[in-house]
């Protein structure tokens, strides 16, 4: 079996939704997901700014720090610096088939929709793209531009999935953890990897059409 079927890309970007990421992360290391974390240095501001949590800018420190909070080895959790082009992720050769970025900033996408390749996260999207790979981008952005709707259309035209954060209310949520539970359910379905954080629609419902008949 290839190494790259149970690995991912994971990348985090410096837009509002940490709480997403670090939901994400954490239920895709609960389904021994092999996981390459990639977080630009503005994800760590907005880390410290919505979770309180001051991570370490040097990959290794990061890296130890995240290991020892989700209890994971580093056979299952490697992160890399924006430029350790040497890393699995910068080659077709060797890199994941699959990749989120989540939260998605609107400058990433942009990077990304133009084949920048700037930093190692950009390359890393750039690589799943031209691979023909599954790559996944979780914009949170509020209102947008015609910039920004134009390269969402034009990844969205080269095969990439875009999900933004935006979660519904039909579930009737009671917490700020049931809504990011519903986006990261939505992600985690798109990866065809099992999750119960959300009922699937109409399963409630058919339940209800029968007590009631």
């Amino acid at each position: 079996m290839s190494p790259q079927n149970n690995a991912i890309t994971l990348a985090i970007t410096g837009a509002s939704g940490a709480p997403y990421a670090v939901r994400l992360l954490e239920c895709l290391l609960q389904q021994k997901q092999q996981v390459h974390l990639l977080m630009s240095s503005a994800a760590r501001v907005v880390f410290a700014t919505e979770l309180n949590w001051q991570l370490p800018a040097a990959p290794k420190a990061m890296g130890d720090a995240l290991r020892e909070h989700f209890q994971v080895g580093p056979e299952q959790l490697q992160i890399y610096g924006k430029e350790q082009w040497f890393s699995p992720v910068a080659s077709g050769s060797a890199a994941p088939k699959r990749m989120v970025i989540c939260p998605c900033s609107t400058g990433s996408l942009s990077a990304i929709a133009q084949g920048a390749s700037d930093t190692l996260l950009e390359r890393a999207a750039d690589v799943v793209i031209k691979e023909r790979g599954q790559l996944i981008v979780v914009p949170r952005e509020m209102p947008l531009s015609a910039i920004h709707l134009e390269n969402m259309l034009k990844l969205a035209q080269l095969g990439v999935t875009v999900m933004p954060a935006a979660p519904g209310f039909y579930h009737q949520p009671q917490s700020i953890d049931d809504l990011v539970d519903f986006v990261v359910a939505r992600i985690l379905d798109h990866l065809q990897l099992s999750q119960e954080l959300q009922p699937r629609w109409g399963y409630d419902q058919s339940a209800a059409t029968r007590e009631e008949s």
